[in-house]
């Protein structure tokens, strides 16, 4: 199926990239609001950063992925053509920057989770090397699932507001449940905060993410 690509910005590697880091903005954003990220995530430059931008315009304003009825349940109608777009815009990074879902790190905020629970976890879907997911939830969808039967070894690092008004933190710590019981290799944060990402915790996840890099590089059949 060929359909309307996905706008992004794109951040170059320091060389030739190892990998890519994809960061997805929340409700309201834009491509970019998490781009600073990219830097203090991956600070030598070793991934080509990119982030990509959501393809609805809708009330009160900014890029969105899906209409919000319900929080965890995103609206149908409009979640389902959005998934199709980001797939196969995150399937067509290997033509474009010439690295592989298995040496790509996905993350986002907010509906940006959501998107990364989905694409990342959906059934059928190729896993990435690792998952970044801020203030979100793994979305319940009619028609929908995620594969959770086994993500062994899975590296995940998760963040959550305890004071969050928009997603409370009781879906971060359903996620993290989930995830443990997959196997995943998790590191969890609360942070006593509102709808947001905590500083302090991103300033852990550059060596993390640093690691979940050294892993793959490793693994390059360049270097065996």
């Amino acid at each position: 199926m060929n359909v309307d690509p996905i706008q992004h910005l794109v951040r170059p590697a320091s060389r030739s990239p190892g990998g890519a880091l994809v960061l997805i903005h929340g409700r309201g954003a834009d491509a970019r609001d998490l781009y600073p990220l990219l830097d203090i995530l991956d600070p030598e430059r070793r991934l080509v950063g990119l982030c990509p931008q959501g393809p609805l315009a809708l009330p009160p304003g900014g890029a969105h992925w899906y209409v919000v009825q319900r929080v965890g349940y995103p609206d149908p109608a409009t979640f389902f053509p959005t998934y199709v777009r980001l797939t196969e815009w995150l399937d067509g990074i290997e033509a474009e920057h010439g690295v592989a879902i298995d040496t790509t790190i996905v993350g986002g905020f907010s509906q940006g989770a959501v998107m990364t629970y989905a694409t990342s976890l959906g059934s059928n879907r190729p896993q990435p090397a690792a998952l970044l997911c801020f203030s979100g939830f793994i979305p319940q969808v009619g028609g929908f699932e995620v594969d959770l039967s086994d993500r062994a070894g899975l590296p995940v690092a998760l963040g959550h507001g305890t004071q969050d008004p928009v997603i409370g933190v009781e879906f971060g710590r359903a996620a993290k449940k989930q995830l443990e019981a997959a196997g995943a290799d998790l590191v969890y944060r609360e942070s006593p905060m509102g709808h947001s990402i905590d500083p302090g915790f991103l300033k852990t996840l550059g060596p993390w993410v640093g690691k979940v890099v050294d892993a793959f590089e490793a693994n390059r059949p360049d270097r065996i």
